[in-house]
């Protein structure tokens, strides 16, 4: 493998070795505390924009197969990794991480102190980089002085569908509900796990009105998940406006940051955010400790909401708020990734909760 290297828009430089194409590539550099799922989190959506970094150290032993995937190509700007593996062992298996890479044009690094990267990004925050190949790592940091930052790029207009497409029609007899989804990058679980619940799945893009979500007579309507600054949403919160009250609506992740500035409050930016599979929410309601799958850089100002909507969920490492609930209107939200993929399946219940509220709704 030929040299590449890692630059931090700070000025520190990292040395390893090129994975996937031989391109160089800039975004926020995350990191995300996974042990498994890597396949899922180089197609989500929500890393749009963004360098993303594994702490587990070996990354592919189990190769790339064509079930999961949890959106239509690579998402990520580049992927670093401290060790890759090019003889992966599963049935499944049908080609490697640096072939997976590779075939979408998408650059990464290996043989690189991840443990070092994570402590600064720890301690300094998330910042710009870029992985270096066929550059110098001076020339790559000359290039990032340039290139505007994460905050400044609105991607959920680079990832939302541009058309209404339609999932597939649920199998499960009884009562059905239509859900339509705001598609600010939607996540394909999300879709599997509400049609397995007897839902027929719309999605719309993000730049949909409210009269254009409603005119399809949903039952319920979902903000989904994505990536960036909710602070660029300004037509997103707009339709959360005027859906709200009119029929359910479930926010997740940036949807309920959309859905936070729908009702009056103010989102801003974590450190270094939250990435990974293992993240305890304490429900308010219940005492009940949830692990969690997350995927996110904001959090919801829980000072800047309104006295009609209640914090029902909290972050037990950092105290941020987890899940939103409307007093008098049909509006939940959590911050988490309640579909998983990957992350553990605890709270799958979030899907349940919603279409309780469509049944009561209806």
């Amino acid at each position: 493998m030929a040299i590449a290297h890692l630059v931090l828009k700070d000025g520190t430089i990292y040395e390893g070795q090129a994975l996937g194409a031989a391109t160089s590539a800039y975004g926020e550099v995350v990191f995300n505390t996974s042990m498994t799922g890597y396949q899922e989190i180089l197609t989500d959506p929500s890393y749009a924009g963004q360098i993303v970094m594994p702490t587990y150290p070996l990354i592919g032993n189990y190769g790339i197969n064509t079930e999961d995937t949890e959106s239509n190509k690579i998402q990520v700007s580049g992927f670093v990794v401290r060790q890759w593996c090019d003889l992966p062992s599963h049935t499944m298996s049908e080609k490697t991480l640096h072939e997976f890479l590779l075939s979408q044009n998408v650059s990464g690094i290996s043989g690189v102190d991840t443990r070092a990267i994570t402590r600064k990004i720890r301690t300094h925050g998330v910042m710009m980089g870029m992985i270096a190949n066929g550059i110098t790592p001076k020339e790559a940091l000359a290039r990032l002085q340039s290139i505007p930052s994460y905050d400044n790029v609105d991607f959920v207009k680079q990832v939302s569908t541009k058309d209404r497409y339609d999932w597939q029609k649920p199998t499960t007899d009884g009562q059905r509900f239509r859900v339509v989804v705001d598609d600010c990058g939607l996540k394909r679980n999300i879709a599997r796990l509400l049609t397995a619940r007897g839902c027929e799945v719309l999605v719309m893009p993000s730049q949909a009105s409210a009269e254009e979500l409603l005119a399809l007579k949903p039952n319920g309507i979902l903000m989904s998940p994505g990536p960036g600054d909710p602070m660029w949403l300004d037509y997103a919160v707009k339709t959360a406006k005027g859906v709200l009250g009119k029929v359910p609506v479930l926010g997740i992740c940036l949807g309920q940051q959309v859905l936070a500035r729908a009702v009056g409050g103010k989102t801003y930016k974590l450190k270094f955010g939250h990435r990974g599979g293992n993240h305890p929410v304490k429900d308010l309601r219940t005492g009940k400790v949830h692990i969690t799958a997350q995927n996110h850089g904001y959090s919801v100002d829980s000072n800047s909401l309104p006295s009609d909507v209640e914090v029902i969920q909290v972050n037990l490492n950092d105290g941020t708020v987890e899940g939103l609930r409307h007093k008098s209107l049909p509006m939940l939200s959590i911050q988490y990734h309640s579909e998983a993929a990957p992350g553990p399946r605890d709270n799958e219940y979030i899907f349940d909760e919603f279409v309780k509220m469509m049944k009561e709704f209806k």
